[in-house]
C-alpha cells in the first residue's frame, strides 16, 4: 500500500486545522481515487491500493480550504490548494503538509 499523509496548519493563528475536504485523483486516467477530510489535529492519513498507483502518472492532491475560511470569517483569496505529484513506489510514503494564510501557502515533500 501506499500512504497519503499530511499535516495542515493555519499560519495565521498557529493552529492545527482540521475539517478541511481533500481529494486525491489520478490525473492521467481521471480517476479519483479518496476523498476524505482532515481530522480535528489537521492530520490526513489514507492507504492506496498498490494496483492504483502508476508510478508514470500524475496525482493531484487538492485541500479544499472556502468553508474553512467562510468558517472563520476570513476573506481568503485561496480556496483550494493544489500539489500535483508523482508516486514511483507503490509501497511508499508520500508526506505533504501545507501551512497556509488566506493569501498564501507552504508545502514540502517527505517520506
Amino acid at each position: 500500500m501506499a500512504t497519503i499523509t499530511s499535516h495542515t496548519l493555519n499560519g495565521s493563528d498557529g493552529t492545527h486545522a482540521g475539517g478541511i475536504p481533500v481529494t486525491l485523483t489520478n490525473l492521467t486516467t481521471r480517476t479519483l481515487l479518496f476523498r476524505a477530510v482532515m481530522d480535528d489535529g489537521g492530520r490526513l492519513s489514507q492507504s492506496v491500493a498498490p494496483s492504483l498507483v502508476e508510478p508514470s502518472a500524475t496525482y493531484e492532491l487538492v485541500f479544499d480550504l472556502a468553508a474553512y475560511w467562510a468558517a472563520r470569517g476570513s476573506p481568503a483569496s485561496v480556496a483550494q490548494i493544489v500539489l500535483r505529484f508523482t508516486m514511483r513506489d507503490p509501497e511508499g510514503a508520500y508526506h505533504m503538509p501545507v501551512i497556509f494564510n488566506p493569501n498564501s501557502y507552504s508545502m514540502w515533500c517527505s517520506s
